[in-house]
């Protein structure tokens, strides 16, 4: 399996994201293909220059388990995945909501249907805020974006533990532990 041959398979319609959830191809082996912590792209153990071909690819990911996949109508190839697929890479106020930019151009209003959860992050073991994008995929806050956002914080309790917490119109998260 090659690279250009899930892109060939592929075409962009729309900014709508495909229904992969709808498609059961059979699994075609693993592709050479890791997207690191840092949140690039890498074919092969070389960076994915085009940004266009990372965000056909990033709309095509799935996550079973813990294992990644890019799925096409045809095809199923499986991915490696260092911690999360994504970043918050930037933020701003959007009538008294906040709006997560992800390093694949995609955007987020923080929600009950877009959550910041905690979890460990899987390079450092460290517990960090994450943002459910999609799919059961996430988007760990770049480290930039959480100091920004440490600023605006609030002390206060969850579940009798004392955490920094943040606002997104009338839903609550968690930027970590104090």
């Amino acid at each position: 399996m090659k690279l250009q041959d899930i892109q060939a398979s592929l075409t962009e319609q729309d900014s709508t994201l495909p229904p992969v959830e709808d498609w059961h191809p059979d699994y075609c082996g693993e592709l050479d293909l890791e997207i690191h912590h840092d949140g690039s792209w890498h074919y092969q153990g070389s960076p994915i220059g085009r940004r266009s071909l990372v965000t056909l690819f990033a709309r095509v990911l799935v996550r079973e388990g813990e294992k990644y996949y890019l799925v096409t109508p045809v095809e199923k190839v499986g991915i490696q995945v260092a911690d999360a697929p994504f970043l918050v890479t930037g933020w701003q106020r959007q009538d008294g909501h906040l709006l997560f930019s992800t390093n694949v151009g995609e955007q987020y209003l923080v929600s009950d249907e877009h959550p910041v959860q905690l979890l460990t992050d899987k390079v450092s073991g460290d517990l960090l805020p994450y943002l459910l994008v999609r799919r059961n995929l996430y988007a760990r806050l770049h480290q930039n974006v959480f100091y920004q956002l440490a600023e605006l914080g609030m002390p206060g309790e969850i579940n009798n533990t004392r955490h920094l917490l943040l606002s997104s119109g009338n839903y609550q998260f968690s930027l970590g532990l104090l």
